[in-house]
């Protein structure tokens, strides 16, 4: 997994010992980061988009059965790792976004909630106030340019997701 996700890959695997599919385990696991307040990467707390709205992305991929599902820009929904499992489970598509996302995750029972945190609320306010190196815009440049890689890094925040994959004792990814 990703770095914020230790706790996610320690449950996974707890659960592949137990027998559970892969897709399942980690799902499990990456839930223990989206559904908390103090990770800023993803789900709730996550830090929001420009406009002060936290909207997220969630892709799976079962190898049994060589589908895969995703969402993006999902607005209000804690858990889009398990909506884009049901995305892959209930429908003849692999994307659903924005609205469609939404109204998606709603037919299939899941509550809208205010997933912007007072932490992350805070910093998105700080960023706002200072749009500068701290921002999502790079320097104006040409294409061509051969500095902007060496002096990119001055331009970048960090920002997050989480990474979880697994493979159990029959191979199945």
């Amino acid at each position: 997994s990703s770095a914020n996700g230790l706790k996610a890959a320690a449950k996974a695997m707890e659960m592949i010992v137990q027998g559970a599919d892969t897709l399942d385990a980690v799902i499990a696991g990456v839930n223990i980061v989206e559904d908390d307040p103090n990770d800023m990467s993803v789900g709730y707390g996550g830090l929001p988009n420009e406009d002060g709205v936290v909207e997220l992305d969630s892709s799976v991929m079962h190898g049994p059965t060589c589908r895969g599902g995703a969402v993006a820009s999902l607005r209000n929904i804690k858990n889009p790792s398990k909506v884009a499992k049901i995305v892959m489970e209930r429908t003849d598509h692999v994307l659903l976004v924005g609205e469609g996302a939404l109204r998606f995750a709603k037919a299939h029972g899941f509550k809208e909630e205010d997933l912007l945190t007072d932490q992350a609320r805070e910093v998105w306010v700080k960023w706002k106030e200072n749009l500068s190196k701290e921002d999502d815009w790079l320097p104006e440049h040409k294409f061509e340019d051969k500095d902007i890689g060496e002096n990119l890094k001055d331009y970048l925040r960090t920002t997050g997701t989480i990474n979880c994959n697994a493979v159990d004792a029959n191979g199945n990814l």
